[in-house]
């Protein structure tokens, strides 16, 4: 029996280094001599320290970010892949959108996209293509006061989004925007969400002249508007009320078929060389863009389609949500490329991903793309090339 005094010097002996006898060097946990590499050598980019003094634009401070670390690096290639995305002329760029962009006020933004042609077709949620027209009617949004409960906003007729306030009047104004159009909607048209959007948007074109929105701009520009989950909106409810009083004044209903949507879509993207994807936020637009790669795949696959394969070249994304919650809107463009949605960077692919509110990282990303764009003449004619592909 091993007597306590060895007990003690066996432990001792390890803590120092020794190696216990009968063991062979190397599994102890000992350290490397280390042959000591020259990152110059190695062709390792340095970082460079951000110069205030040498700001003199958005542009420069989103370059000198690129070349600093963390969020900050990620923003500035971010802003890479999107002059890329912007500068290749044969490539188609999809927008999704989630979260409350309009209500934050990043409306303007979008629509500035669609106008220089940037932007070639746009997938959202239906509440943000609401509160956009709440923009696009001339109403407005407003702070929300922090001593106000909600108790008390719910009675005064104000819905909450985080620090910012819907008037619920604000939504009844819509609601006569789209009972306009729904009226006007001839029954034997069976809707999807791009017709719809476009029929809104030809509305705003008459009755907004002076206000700039989304669905405005993308009318304007044949930029289509799908909107994937319909029913979860004002616009969804907006429509299911019509129904109700089409069907109380023995008039037929609205047939809607998100399957249109579908299809439209993907015989969009099938008539694009390239395409490439910029998202805000996660959610139902993101994950229904992305399966465009897929279903062009199975309907190959399974119903023996005369189909070419595509996917999505580039892409771009700015959302908060890490990847370890397990939830979509998490998940990197390197787990999407398994799923065969995005070409991998081996072959072409390229990409970037910012883990960041998009109400910071948006406004700055397109900032200093437009100033890139504008010092070395923009693709002004890119939305005429790919509308005429549509």
């Amino acid at each position: 029996m091993r007597c306590e005094w060895e007990e003690i010097i066996l432990k001792q002996g390890n803590h120092s280094g020794g190696h216990p006898v009968g063991k062979s060097q190397g599994n102890g946990g000992e350290g490397k001599d280390r042959h000591l590499h020259n990152p110059i050598a190695d062709k390792l980019i340095p970082l460079e320290p951000l110069d205030l003094g040498k700001v003199r634009s958005i542009d420069d401070l989103v370059r000198a970010m690129s070349k600093t670390a963390f969020t900050g690096r990620q923003l500035g290639e971010a802003a890479d892949v999107l002059e890329a995305m912007a500068r290749d002329e044969e490539c188609f760029v999809v927008m999704t959108l989630a979260g409350a962009m309009t209500v934050a006020k990043q409306g303007l933004i979008v629509t500035e996209l669609i106008d220089r042609g940037i932007v070639n077709a746009v997938v959202s949620t239906g509440a943000l293509m609401a509160h956009g027209l709440v923009e696009a009617t001339g109403r407005a949004h407003f702070r929300a006061n922090p001593e106000v409960s909600d108790e008390e906003l719910y009675e005064q007729g104000y819905n909450r989004v985080y620090d910012t306030l819907e008037p619920e009047q604000n939504l009844d104004d819509v609601e006569e925007v789209m009972s306009a159009v729904l009226e006007a909607w001839d029954h034997n048209e069976v809707m999807c969400s791009y017709k719809l959007n476009h029929a809104i948007g030809a509305h705003l074109a008459k009755s907004a002249k002076d206000q700039r929105g989304i669905l405005k701009s993308a009318y304007e520009k044949g930029v289509p508007v799908f909107v994937p989950a319909f029913s979860d909106s004002e616009l969804g409810l907006d429509t299911a009320l019509n129904n109700r009083l089409r069907e109380s004044t023995g008039r037929h209903k609205i047939r809607f078929d998100p399957f249109e949507d579908v299809e439209h879509f993907a015989a969009t993207l099938l008539r694009q060389k390239r395409l490439g994807i910029f998202t805000i936020g996660g959610g139902v637009p993101r994950n229904w863009s992305q399966q465009f790669g897929p279903f062009i795949e199975l309907r190959h696959r399974r119903l023996g389609e005369n189909v070419p394969l595509k996917r999505y070249h580039y892409g771009l994304r700015i959302c908060p949500e890490p990847v370890y919650w397990g939830g979509l809107s998490g998940s990197p463009y390197s787990e999407a490329v398994s799923w065969g949605k995005f070409v991998p960077p081996a072959e072409g692919g390229k990409f970037g991903e910012v883990f960041l509110d998009a109400t910071v990282g948006l406004p700055l990303i397109v900032a200093a793309v437009l100033e890139r764009l504008d010092k070395k003449g923009s693709k002004a004619q890119k939305g005429k090339k790919v509308a005429a592909r549509r």
